[in-house]
């Protein structure tokens, strides 16, 4: 059966007819504003459905079936009309359009190219909205999400293939980034780095077992780097101050003082990567170089006190200082007071401010001083000898990421908390949820996502991402537009929808010049000898 776009034009004028009726007439009267809500939400999402379908039948209906000309000079003659599927949020519609091809050459559909579709079925829009979801949920949560609110059933399987297609291109996306403007950044280049287990399937499944032994477990974690950059303005403060700030936040005047000259991270940009560490700081040398110029006055490292990473760091950036993360740092000094006074003993914070007070006045050596004295102590138990030794060695291997009064002064930040931040947010809140096992691959790319995500350049990534994919799929070029949300109508002037000005509304409707939406003369009409009727196209949400 053929048929044109005008049969579909007054069927959506009729559709549009009843959601006018649906909302103004009597039934509406009493009406529950949710009831109303939800219903002219799912007419909408049927109408865009019917709007879309007439989108491509105009354009299958204006476009040329003259033998197409390639490159090599060849003709293709005009074969057929042949369909392929558009996965779209509306849900699946049929797309039909013309078809050259000839024995021994591979078939052509021009208006793939002037659409700009992918290789697959599913639309960009469903793309990105379905990956924004997976990005933050988990997969499931994600095709439940839409299957509610959008009537789509997407498989967790084809969400892993998409996330895993559209994360192919963000590392190009990041090479060709432009740094950001100098007088957009602070005076202090910041980067940082940690480690956060990511549970991975076995690569070699175990026999199934009832019951794991002790020690056993069904998968394996290996560690995500988390790297940092972002430039700060300098805080100077005192050791006092931070003491205050830190230990009693509620009760000093000391600690509203360092907290109204904290300043915010400037163009932050975090990533994550199975590959280890040399891989990870490979990447974020390349992100830090074009950062840097007369504007940054003090280049700043921070970390934990993973030999490793710091040696790593050392080597990969040597111009900047590196600093030990104070939290971590203060963290020891808890775990031996713990073992010193007990965990409810009431005196615990006075004696960690006090020693804090010394590590951050430059006297370090002082603490472990003590700490050895009292190792050496024959009332000292060999769990809190244990405890007191190795603090003491942690302390003094750090001695020269140490130097916080030095630091302090000078206006740096000393705890790593963006990258333990990101460590928690980035990666254990979305890898670590329960029963997840993830293969390299997949997790890999997931975090690339995020990233885009996280770092703000989800749109901006995504128009790459097409593009990149245009110029691999045509030899057009990328069809350039805007977009409809930039012209807008606006709710600024009432619309009439009183009964008595319907009538003459819908005559000045009829009235007025429509656009010439037949069959161009001499073209094609589009066969969908599949359907008897295009009402029975698979529509529905």
């Amino acid at each position: 059966m053929t048929f044109n776009s005008q049969d579909i034009i007054h069927d959506i004028r009729a559709e549009l007819e009843k959601l006018i009726d649906f909302v103004s007439g009597e039934e509406a009267e009493t009406a529950t504003a949710d009831h109303i809500e939800r219903s002219l939400f799912r007419y909408m999402l049927k109408l865009g459905a019917k709007l879309l379908l007439l989108f491509f039948v105009m354009q299958a209906q204006k476009s040329s079936r003259e033998p197409l000309q390639m490159q090599g000079g060849q003709k293709l003659p005009y074969h057929s009309e042949k369909k392929r599927t558009y996965f779209s949020i509306f849900g699946k519609i049929p797309l039909w359009r013309p078809y050259f091809y000839k024995s021994g050459s591979e078939g052509q559909s021009p208006l793939d190219a002037e659409l700009s579709l992918g290789a697959d079925r599913y639309s960009d829009f469903l793309r990105e909205m379905t990956e924004y979801l997976g990005v933050y949920v988990a997969y499931s949560k994600a095709t439940d999400v839409e299957e509610r609110v959008l009537g789509l059933k997407l498989s967790t399987r084809v969400i892993q293939k998409i996330v895993d297609e559209d994360a192919a291109t963000v590392e190009a996306f990041y090479a060709q980034k432009p740094a950001p403007l100098p007088d957009t950044e602070a005076e202090i280049l910041v980067i940082q780095a940690d480690g956060k287990g990511v549970p991975l399937v076995l690569e070699t499944p175990a026999e199934p077992k009832v019951r794991l032994g002790k020690g056993q477990k069904r998968g394996r974690k290996k560690e995500a780097i988390v790297t940092s950059v972002y430039t700060i303005a300098g805080a100077p403060r005192t050791p006092q101050e931070v003491v205050a700030s830190f230990f009693y936040p509620d009760q000093s005047s000391a600690s509203k003082q360092v907290a109204s000259k904290r300043s915010k991270p400037q163009n932050k940009y975090v990533w994550a990567t199975l590959e280890g560490k040399d891989t990870a700081l490979a990447r974020l040398a390349k992100q830090v170089a074009p950062r840097q110029g007369s504007h940054i006055l003090h280049k700043v490292a921070l970390c934990d006190g993973c030999e490793a990473l710091q040696s790593r760091i050392e080597a990969q950036f040597p111009d900047f200082d590196l600093v030990l993360d104070f939290i971590h740092a203060n963290e020891y000094l808890w775990k031996v007071v713990n073992s010193l006074l007990g965990e409810n003993n009431e005196q615990r914070t006075e004696w960690v401010a006090k020693r804090t007070l010394l590590m951050l006045s430059g006297e370090t050596q002082q603490v472990i001083a003590e700490f050895r004295s009292r190792a050496q102590d024959g009332q000292c138990t060999a769990a809190q000898r244990e405890k007191l030794v190795k603090t003491a060695n942690y302390f003094e291997r750090n001695l020269p990421y140490m130097d916080y009064s030095t630091y302090l002064a000078k206006g740096w930040p000393i705890a790593s908390g963006v990258i333990e931040g990101a460590c928690r947010h980035f990666v254990k809140d979305r890898f670590e949820l329960s029963g997840m096992r993830w293969t390299q691959e997949g997790a890999e790319n997931l975090m690339h996502l995020r990233a885009v995500a996280e770092n703000e350049d989800w749109d901006d990534y995504h128009d790459f991402r097409k593009r990149q994919r245009h110029a691999r799929l045509y030899t057009l070029p990328f069809p350039e537009q805007d977009y409809l949300e930039d012209q807008a109508l606006t709710l600024e002037t009432p619309l009439d929808t009183s009964r008595k000005n319907r009538g003459s509304v819908r005559e000045a409707s009829d009235s007025t010049t429509r656009p010439n939406c037949e069959t161009p003369s001499g073209a094609a009409t589009v066969n969908f000898d599949k359907y008897q009727d295009y009402h029975a196209l698979p529509l529905a949400i």
